[in-house]
């Protein structure tokens, strides 16, 4: 019979062993596609980490993760006052994404917080310096330059700010019921235009008919015995037929022949 004896030595053998092991367990870290890690070594920067499983000890090391997918900033509604001193609730989107994740740690405490806040400001200076009525008309443009002010702010964050856009502009009501009657008076300023035009042209056209008519002769016949045609459709239709001038000169022109 075989007896197998432990020393006092390979306990502790396998003891480190186990310890070990579970050391190795606890530090592991999964790092997924869509981040990465910033890794930190006895608090100093020691580099970017790739997607997959990561060995980060525990005391000596730390790793902070970064989301690198778009993200989204619905900024909240900021009263703004404009060129024109017209009061005005606004509230935007933004969509940005991190390009440096040590930048998004190192440089800026909370930068989902400070990209937020850059917005809120922004949009309120970009307001004050449109009127209204450009603000209304042109609101690709006034996003496209809060887009490259934030933009432009935010890079030493490591952060790249895809796009803006204002979803809503709220004006008072007493503004509201302004434009309103504005918009009346624009639309009815449009239809007198575009009715005068219709008149001086039919006008034009009333005059051109009038002296064909006059320069053709019989031709004023004609038109009278077309309009007796249409007339006699209608049976309960009296019709005192008055002979012009030009049509007895027809007659005594035909008579010459």
């Amino acid at each position: 019979m075989v007896k197998v004896v432990l020393m006092p030595g390979g306990k502790m053998g396998v003891g480190l062993l186990v310890f070990g092991l579970l050391v190795i367990l606890v530090s592991i870290r999964q790092v997924d596609e869509y981040q990465r890690g910033v890794k930190f070594q006895f608090g100093r920067y020691k580099g970017i980490v790739g997607p997959g499983w990561r060995l980060i000890f525990p005391v000596i090391q730390s790793m902070t993760k970064v989301d690198i997918r778009v993200k989204t900033v619905d900024v909240p509604s900021q009263e703004a006052i404009t060129k024109d001193n017209v009061s005005a609730r606004i509230n935007a989107v933004i969509y940005y994404k991190v390009n440096d994740a040590s930048k998004a740690v190192l440089a800026v405490e909370n930068y989902y917080f400070a990209i937020s806040q850059l917005a809120q400001t922004t949009m309120r200076n970009v307001c004050g310096e449109m009127d209204l009525d450009q603000l209304l008309a042109n609101r690709e443009t006034a996003a496209e330059k809060i887009r490259n002010i934030i933009d432009t702010t935010s890079d030493p964050w490591g952060i790249s700010v895809e796009s803006v856009e204002l979803k809503d502009i709220i004006l008072p009501d007493d503004m509201q019921r302004v434009i309103a009657k504005q918009a009346e008076a624009e639309r009815e300023k449009r239809a007198v235009v575009i009715k005068s035009k219709g008149e001086v042209v039919a006008a034009e056209n009333l005059k051109l008919a009038a002296d064909t008519l006059a320069q053709s002769t019989g031709a004023l016949h004609l038109r009278t015995l077309n309009t007796l045609n249409d007339l006699s459709s209608d049976q309960s239709n009296t019709v005192v037929f008055a002979i012009p001038l030009e049509i007895l000169r027809a007659f005594e022109s035909f008579g010459r022949k």
